[in-house]
């Protein structure tokens, strides 16, 4: 691999550590607990989009590890890993069909997240009555997942915008 692209990797694995723990520091908005805007996806969205499904998937694994290690626990590494990993496999499956643009891929990768983190808490914590918290999960995923893929396109757009006028990473 060479030296450019593994910077870009250290790069974004850096950034979408740094919005992980922003936003762990962020006080929660409701009293459901796992409503977050997703920060971090906007990260593995640019990735998927930029530089392929093995980037975007290897960067949020880093991530994902990187932040139970630094500032987690096991459960955190298993809630994250249950839903980031299930987000990015749907987000990947999704746009290699080429039917969907980045908004409804971001939005597909928020509803996943909460579902594999729900998914884990049922088996972690053995109470599959907490799948009531799905309909309210899956609402806020639309809307985290909507925002992060307007936020998402936009900056892939910007982003090629650059590399066509030879800037860097072009």
């Amino acid at each position: 691999m060479k030296t450019k692209k593994i910077a870009l990797y250290g790069l974004l694995t850096a950034v979408a550590l740094l919005l992980s723990y922003l936003e762990a520091q962020l006080p929660a908005f409701v009293a459901i607990p796992g409503i977050k805007l997703g920060l971090t996806n906007l990260v593995v969205l640019v990735a998927l989009y930029r530089m392929g499904s093995g980037a975007a998937l290897g960067i949020n694994a880093v991530r994902i590890l990187l932040a139970a290690l630094l500032f987690g626990s096991g459960a955190s590494l298993a809630f994250s890993a249950a839903g980031g990993i299930l987000s990015t496999l749907v987000m990947i499956g999704l746009k290699k069909t080429g039917r969907f643009r980045v908004i409804p891929v971001s939005i597909a990768g928020g509803v996943a997240h909460n579902v594999g983190q729900i998914l884990a808490a049922m088996v972690l914590l053995g109470n599959e009555k907490l799948a009531w918290t799905l309909a309210v999960l899956w609402f806020s995923g639309m809307i985290a997942g909507a925002v992060i893929g307007l936020l998402g396109g936009l900056l892939c757009r910007r982003l090629q915008a650059i590399a066509d006028r030879g800037g860097p990473g072009a």
